[in-house]
């Protein structure tokens, strides 16, 4: 799809938008809603895309339109529907179509994280972002967490697009990971997709 067909299709709803792109290119400017998964890291790519939707539609892109069109393939042969923006980012920006950036944001050190684990006396932490496949899989699990156990715990989000220092240190790999610290310790962790019960029993230690 040329960039209108592709921003038409977006308008029409119901879509998946992949940006198969690096990291470092996806923060210099993307496409308003689309989630990331680097065709060049294999590992990654894999991950994360295993977690979207059949059911829906996926528009891919990438730079030029190279990446998208050997991504658009395999995920073709995985049972995915797919649409590829021809020409990629640089068309879509040439046209003047919309692009979204993240603000500069200061990144998060260990004394501010230790602040934020012992603002109650029971801290639910969750390493995403809004670009993960799997992250997004997440947002209503934990939004049923918070109506199930309303008062009993915090939550706090940090984004990992923004606080990689943090991640190193905290040696998160792959998103989300989650933490539970009681009373500022940590005394459970997982990575990956979790299920509503066992991030239940995580809070009940």
């Amino acid at each position: 799809m040329d960039p209108t067909a592709f921003e038409q299709k977006i308008k029409s709803g119901s879509v998946q938008i992949l940006d198969v792109r690096t990291s470092k290119e996806y923060k210099s400017g993307y496409i308003d809603n689309a989630m990331l998964a680097d065709w060049l890291n294999e590992k990654q790519f894999n991950e994360r895309t295993q977690h979207l939707d059949k059911s829906r539609p996926v528009l891919v892109y990438c730079a030029s339109g190279i990446r998208s069109a050997e991504a658009a393939e395999v995920l073709r042969t995985r049972g995915y529907t797919v649409f590829e923006l021809v020409g990629g980012m640089n068309k879509w920006k040439r046209e003047g179509k919309p692009v979204k950036g993240d603000k500069p944001v200061s990144q998060m050190g260990t004394e501010d994280f230790n602040k934020l684990v012992q603002q109650s006396n029971l801290v639910l932490v969750d390493f995403g972002a809004t670009w993960c496949p799997p992250c997004r899989k997440m947002e209503p699990v934990l939004q049923q967490l918070e109506k199930d156990l309303s008062g009993q715990f915090a939550l706090t989000k940090i984004d990992a697009g923004v606080h990689t220092a943090l991640m190193k240190q905290m040696n998160v790999e792959a998103l989300p990971h989650f933490f539970v610290y009681k009373n500022g310790q940590k005394v459970w962790d997982k990575q990956g997709i979790v299920s509503l019960e066992e991030l239940k029993k995580a809070l009940q230690l």
